[in-house]
């Protein structure tokens, strides 16, 4: 496919974003440039439509456009909401009630405008309540850009080295600028490994594990029986928070995340993405003892929250617009998602044995992810051994060809929306079995 105007319009704005892009993960070959979207479906400026599996990095949980939050947010524009700057609104005391409501183990929320600024808070909240600093994370988990938790997301294995069960790994930085004292403040274990978060909890003063309850940046990988149980016993018994980021499940997999789905309490939870179909919003939110702690009486204990964004009166009417979507009909979205995201499973699942791969999907709900492996994997260093990344690759591109848009880097998970059809599914399954013959692959 040509993508001419694309690679103009690229080169156009090299001239004054570095890399061209404003979000450097963004930066994808081939540079498309993507003009319009509406419901499951994007259109480029080179005039060549998509079905869109990548949902802008998974917020599109109702689709692209969806009318109901369109409408909510009209609705704040044409009534005058502003963003005041003083005092509070009405609208985030609806949305906080609204969650808190949703979702029985939250106590008290905070609105933010991104996950990384949510996972942040987070992190220094455990902190304060501790009087600890170390922080444990996974590898393959992906918990925002600042220095505590910038590690070992995709990191290869010759630079993490041999699998090390029961133990931590080399902190590998996924940024420059990182102050090696901080550094030492921050390990990464494998996914699924409790022995070497008790291990660490022996060895350091933790103050938090932060955790993807579903590793949903290196595709879909699902947490082993007993693994989140493990970390809320292991947190109890050493006095650290436990932190679920469910800036990708959150919302998307049900009301409330991954963690209503599994029974697994945390201290701490954050979510984004979905929660906002789109908008811009993010939400810490946990125990009442840990959240008050932005407003505790003593300076010493107390943790600053200040944002000038924080409850935007456009995002936050989406919020509320997108949950209470979600609600209706007794989650009659999330039951669609499920049929849909089934029917794709299935599909893929046919199609690459049929074609004599050796494959896997993993799925959870709207969110899957094909491994050219024998079995589903367990955590980052599982995947990157055994996972033919090249096929994905190559696979990734021609689809582009037959109208199907996955996010051009191996893993990277894929998300339906409501918006999607039987139809959008059958299409894709057709899209995938021609990519498939496209790049040799007999079918």
């Amino acid at each position: 496919m040509a993508y001419s105007k694309s690679e103009e319009i690229l080169k156009k704005n090299s001239r004054y974003i570095p890399g061209g892009v404003v979000s450097t993960n963004r930066a994808v070959n081939p540079p498309i440039v993507f003009q319009r979207a509406e419901g499951a479906y994007l259109w480029d400026v080179d005039g060549n439509r998509y079905l869109d599996y990548h949902a802008a990095f998974g917020p599109y949980i109702l689709g692209h456009g969806d009318e109901y939050v369109h409408d909510a947010v009209r609705r704040v524009m044409d009534e005058k909401k502003s963003l005041f700057g003083s005092g509070t609104t009405e609208l985030e005391g609806q949305l906080a009630e609204l969650i808190c409501t949703a979702v029985p183990f939250l106590e008290r929320i905070q609105v933010l405008n991104t996950g990384s600024e949510a996972t942040y808070q987070a992190i220094r909240l455990a902190r304060a309540a501790t009087g600890r600093s170390h922080v444990i994370k996974p590898q393959g988990g992906y918990h925002g850009w600042h220095n505590d938790v910038a590690y070992n997301l995709m990191t290869p294995l010759s630079q993490v080295g041999e699998r090390r069960d029961g133990d931590e790994y080399p902190v590998i930085p996924i940024s420059a600028g990182i102050p090696e004292e901080h550094r030492s403040l921050v390990h990464a274990v494998n996914f699924n490994d409790l022995s070497a978060v008790e291990r660490l909890c022996q060895r350091y003063p933790v103050a938090a594990v932060i955790v993807e309850p579903i590793l949903q940046n290196i595709g879909v990988v699902h947490p082993k029986p007993g693994y989140l149980e493990g970390l809320r016993s292991l947190a109890d018994r050493y006095g650290f928070v436990l932190i679920f980021d469910e800036v990708k499940t959150g919302f998307r997999h049900a009301i409330g995340g991954y963690s209503s789905i599994s029974g697994v309490t945390p201290d701490l939870v954050v979510y984004g993405k979905a929660i906002a179909n789109g908008f811009p919003i993010a939400v810490v939110g946990g125990k009442r003892e840990l959240m008050d702690l932005f407003i505790d009486t003593d300076p010493a204990r107390r943790v600053l929250l200040a944002g000038t964004y924080n409850g935007h009166p456009v995002p936050t009417a989406a919020a509320i617009a997108t949950i209470e979507r979600l609600m209706q009909d007794d989650g009659a979205g999330y039951r669609h998602l499920e049929s849909m995201g089934s029917r794709m499973q299935e599909g893929l699942h046919r199609i690459f044995a049929k074609a004599g791969l050796t494959a896997v999907v993993t799925r959870q709900g709207s969110a899957f992810c094909q491994y050219f492996m024998d079995h589903a994997p367990k955590d980052w260093h599982d995947l990157a051994a055994n996972h033919d990344f090249d096929l994905d690759a190559r696979l990734r591109k021609e689809l582009l060809a037959h109208g199907v848009y996955f996010f051009q880097l191996p893993v990277k998970q894929c998300s339906l929306s409501v918006a999607h059809t039987v139809a959008d599914v059958d299409e894709t399954l057709e899209a995938m079995e021609k990519a498939l013959a496209a790049v040799h692959c007999v079918v």
